[in-house]
């Protein structure tokens, strides 16, 4: 019988993680390991065909001197 995760535990996970990878490094994982469930979500519902993801950058807007 698997136990009850409860947000006690889930505290207690997030506080080991922050003390052994440090907060610079959190944010980096947090995106990798989202990265890898999508990867593998897609490869399990056959959607590798997709389009990528394009980011969007402001251009930046040229002022005239006044």
């Amino acid at each position: 019988m698997m136990p009850n995760v409860g947000p006690m535990e889930i505290l207690v996970v997030l506080i080991i993680a922050l003390v052994v990878f440090g907060p610079k490094k959190l944010p980096e994982l947090g995106n990798s390991l989202g990265k890898g469930i999508r990867e593998f979500k897609g490869s399990i519902s056959g959607n590798d065909d997709e389009k990528p993801r394009v980011e969007e950058h402001p251009v930046p807007s040229e002022k005239t001197p006044v």
